[in-house]
């Protein structure tokens, strides 16, 4: 994604929108072409060398900005690494502590050789390769050891939707209409907004649509960088699902907050998304392996269904069974705060639904402020998720 100082928007009225390129644009598709090239071409090549011949080609014309945010999208399908014999900062400290000894050393000297030749002794490894490896670990000096192509026109498609995601690094909050649909559909909206953690409340029923509402970046205290990324790489997925309109509130340092809108009848923004999230929850992959290894008396099954609550709607990942058919939901919830989960909590209660858990980690905790309150229907969590802790929780039901 692009950095805040690459991101262009323009304002009318309370409105604001990305700075669009056209994506059939000759010199762009031109500038794409070139810029793909040249990272193809500096593949085994160290990052400031790559670096040089960018800035070369990009100069200081009109279009700067525009091709460092090429040039930022196309870093980012870069692996670099440190090529060293050593850990360069070893290298260094015995260089110059070495150097000490023999001060002054002068480059070319006879001192300078023996200090090198001393120190290439110890690390078991010749002159050269010593003097090579002194600043190895600096970032220009990283080696590009892939590089994934990309298609011109991709790259500018990819960069429009860059420019419409960096809008939410900055977002309060963004409301989601969904319009009547299939329960496919729905489902893939919900999954999408708990594969990236966000906190969310749902309104409405099947029957007659939901109205969703995501907390932005801009309304936490605490870890507001990380979840702005989250609201960000949400906006690829939801451009896969129909029937939706969204409004995103974008806090602005003066002049009031603005609101980017956005709909999925529009053409302008490509995700380049699979279908399928692909997701993997660390917590929950762990979860899955500890209740199969364990002797635990209830089984652990992959919820699938939206659990309909009239004026809600409930998606847990797991429903708990106990050996009586007794079932609990578990639900392992994303970022979260203690206000949050709370208010989730009573819409649940309000709707009369109380065999359910909320599993909340503390590392996914959205501030600093720790929750005051008890309820038996959250387990909180620091490192992983105990099937004894969740089994004893759900008896509480029986």
């Amino acid at each position: 994604m692009l950095t805040s100082d690459l991101a262009m928007n323009w304002r009318r009225g309370d409105k604001i929108h990305p700075r669009l390129i056209k994506t059939d644009n000759a010199n762009y598709l031109r500038d794409a072409e070139v810029l793909i090239e040249i990272f193809n071409d500096f593949q085994g090549e160290t990052r400031g060398a790559l670096s040089n011949e960018l800035e070369e080609y990009v100069g200081t014309g009109t279009d700067y900005r525009i091709l460092r945010g090429f040039i930022k999208l196309l870093t980012d399908r870069c692996e670099f690494e440190t090529s060293s014999a050593a850990e360069p900062s070893e290298i260094r400290r015995a260089l110059f502590l070495e150097a000490r000894k023999f001060q002054p050393v002068l480059p070319g000297s006879e001192r300078r050789k023996a200090v090198l030749e001393t120190i290439a002794a110890e690390f078991s490894i010749d002159a050269e390769t010593i003097l090579s490896s002194v600043y190895a670990d600096l970032s220009a000096q990283q080696k590009l050891i892939s590089f994934e192509p990309i298609e011109p026109i991709d790259l500018l498609h990819r960069y429009n939707l860059a420019q419409a995601q960096a809008l939410l690094y900055k977002c309060v909050e963004m409301k989601i209409s969904i319009a009547p649909s299939d329960t496919e559909n729905y489902r893939s909206i919900f999954d999408w907004i708990k594969h990236f953690g966000l906190i969310h409340t749902i309104y409405g029923d099947a029957q007659s649509g939901y109205n969703i509402t995501l907390t932005g970046a801009a309304s936490l205290f605490h870890r507001s960088q990380k979840y702005g990324i989250q609201m960000a790489v949400f906006l690829p997925a939801l451009l896969l699902c129909r029937d939706w309109a969204l409004s995103a509130e974008i806090a602005q340092k003066e002049g009031g907050n603005v609101f980017y809108e956005l709909s999925s009848l529009q053409s302008d923004l490509k995700s380049h998304y699979f279908d399928d999230p692909g997701y993997k929850n660390f917590d929950i992959e762990t979860l899955e392996k500890d209740w199969n290894k364990s002797p635990a008396r209830w089984s652990l099954q992959k919820n699938r269904e939206i659990v309909d609550l009239g004026k809600t709607a409930f998606i847990p990942d797991f429903v708990l069974i106990s050996p009586g058919e007794d079932r609990v939901y578990l639900d392992v919830i994303g970022f979260w705060t203690p206000k949050s989960l709370k208010k989730r909590l009573e819409e649940l209660h309000a709707a009369n639904l109380r065999n359910f858990l909320f599993a909340a980690g503390q590392e996914l905790r959205g501030t600093r402020e720790e929750p005051l309150w008890e309820s038996e229907n959250v387990v909180f969590y620091k490192t992983k998720l105990l099937p004894r802790v969740l089994q004893d929780a759900a008896e509480r039901f029986l």
